[in-house]
C-alpha cells in the first residue's frame, strides 16, 4: 500500500462542479484536516498530499463528461502529482475526468437506461490495500448515493481483464446482500465496476459519492471512512 498519507486536502474547481463544497465540508468539517481551494485555471497545486476532483458538469458536459476538463490548466499539475505518487481521488465527474485524461484506463459512458439516476446503492469494497480503502474491510458493504447520466464504466475485455488481475477494481455494485448481479447493477457498468485504481494504487476513482454518506444527517456515514483512510 502506498505510504503517502493527507494531511492537507487540495479540491479542484472547474466551472460546472457542484460537489466541490461537499467535499471541502468532509475533508475540513468532517474529518479536521485543512483543505485548499484549487481553481482549474491554477497551474501550481500548492503543498497538498491529496487531490480531490468533485462531482459536476465540468465545462456543461459538453462533447463528453470530462473531455473538455481534461485540458484545463490545472490538470497538468495533477498528472505530474500523480506521476509523483501524490493521491488523487476522482468522484464521479471526477473520475470521468481522470479516465480522460488517462490517468485511469477505461471511460465512462451513457446509463444503459439512458436516464439520470440518483438514488442509494450497495458498493462492496472488493480490495483494502489502497490508500483509499484501507480502513474498510474486504466485502464490506456500503451504502452509498449516485448521481450520474453518464456512469457506464467501459474498458475492453482485455483492460478488464487486466484491472481484474492486478487487483484494480477496489468497488463493485452489489445487492444487499453482497450479490454482484445484473439487477444490482445500476448503469450497466462492465462487471458491476464502480471503483477503480490505478496500477501505482494512488490515484482512484468512483461513480458514488463518499462525500454524500460522512454524515448520520445524511443517511449514511460509509463514505466517511475512504476519507478516513486517507488521513489514518
Amino acid at each position: 500500500m502506498n505510504p503517502v498519507k493527507a494531511t492537507k486536502f487540495g479540491v479542484v474547481v472547474f466551472p460546472g462542479s457542484n460537489c466541490d463544497r461537499d467535499c471541502i465540508h468532509v475533508t475540513e468539517d468532517v474529518i479536521g484536516q485543512p483543505t485548499r481551494v484549487i481553481w482549474h485555471g491554477d497551474t501550481d497545486l500548492g503543498d497538498v498530499d491529496c487531490v480531490v476532483l468533485p462531482g459536476g458538469f465540468s465545462y456543461g458536459d459538453y462533447l463528453r463528461t470530462g473531455a473538455i476538463a481534461r485540458f484545463s490548466p490545472v490538470m497538468k499539475a495533477v498528472q505530474e502529482f500523480a506521476a509523483k505518487g501524490g493521491l488523487v481521488l476522482g468522484i464521479c465527474n471526477g473520475f470521468q475526468i481522470l479516465c480522460e485524461a488517462h490517468l485511469l484506463p477505461g471511460a465512462l459512458t451513457t446509463n444503459t437506461g439512458l436516464r439520470f439516476l440518483c438514488k442509494y446503492v450497495h458498493i462492496r469494497v472488493e480490495e483494502t490495500d489502497t490508500p483509499f480503502t484501507h480502513m474498510y474491510e474486504k466485502g464490506q458493504i456500503l451504502h452509498l448515493p449516485i448521481a450520474h447520466h453518464g456512469g457506464r464504466f467501459f474498458a475492453d475485455e482485455s483492460t478488464v481483464d487486466r484491472l481484474e488481475s492486478n487487483r484494480q477494481v477496489i468497488l463493485r455494485y452489489c445487492d444487499a446482500e453482497g450479490r454482484v448481479t445484473e439487477a444490482a447493477n445500476p448503469n450497466g457498468s462492465i462487471r458491476n465496476i464502480a471503483g477503480i485504481c490505478n496500477e501505482a494504487r494512488n490515484v482512484c476513482g468512483l461513480m458514488p459519492h463518499p462525500e454524500r454518506a460522512a454524515e448520520p444527517l445524511l443517511n449514511s456515514i460509509d463514505g466517511r471512512r475512504m476519507f478516513e483512510s486517507l488521513v489514518g
